[in-house]
C-alpha cells in the first residue's frame, strides 16, 4: 500500500473556493480557497484519514470508480494521489531504537569499511518496503 488514488468530490462553495468530500470515506472533509489550496487540502485531509485507519486498525476501503460518482453541476470528481510512505516519512520521523544481532564476522567488516549501521539498516528497510 504505496500509493493510493481516491475520488474527491469538490463542491462550489457559496462564498468562493470548494468544499471537498470523499464518498469511501465519509468521516474525511475539508475546503480549500481555491483550486490548489483544495487540492493540497484533499491530499492531507486524505493522509489523516487513512493514516488513522491504519493506526486504529480499521478497513482501508476500496476506491469508488470516478464514473459512479453522482454529481450535481456545481461538483466535479477530482482524484486525489495519496502515497503513504512519503506521509510517513514526512509526519512520523520519530527514531525508534532497535536491537539486533549480526555475526561477528559482518560486525568486523563492516566496523573496517566505516560503515554506519543505523543507515544501512534504513537503506535496506526502504529498498525491502519499496519492491
Amino acid at each position: 500500500m504505496q500509493k493510493l488514488f481516491y475520488p474527491a468530490v469538490f463542491h462550489t462553495a457559496e462564498e468562493g473556493g470548494f468544499w471537498i468530500t470523499f464518498p469511501d470515506l465519509p468521516e474525511c472533509m475539508t475546503q480549500g480557497e481555491d483550486m490548489q489550496s483544495a487540492y493540497e487540502m484533499a491530499v492531507e485531509a486524505l493522509g489523516l484519514a487513512l493514516t488513522e485507519r491504519k493506526k486504529e486498525k480499521q478497513e482501508i476501503p476500496v476506491p469508488s470508480q470516478p464514473y459512479d460518482i453522482a454529481l450535481s453541476a456545481k461538483e466535479c470528481c477530482v482524484i486525489i494521489e495519496f502515497d503513504m510512505l512519503a506521509y510517513q516519512k514526512r509526519t512520523n520521523s520519530k527514531a525508534v531504537k532497535k536491537t539486533l544481532t549480526i555475526p561477528e564476522w559482518l560486525n568486523e567488516e563492516a566496523l573496517s569499511l566505516g560503515l554506519n549501521f543505523s543507515q544501512v539498516l534504513q537503506e535496506a528497510l526502504l529498498q525491502k518496503i519499496m519492491n
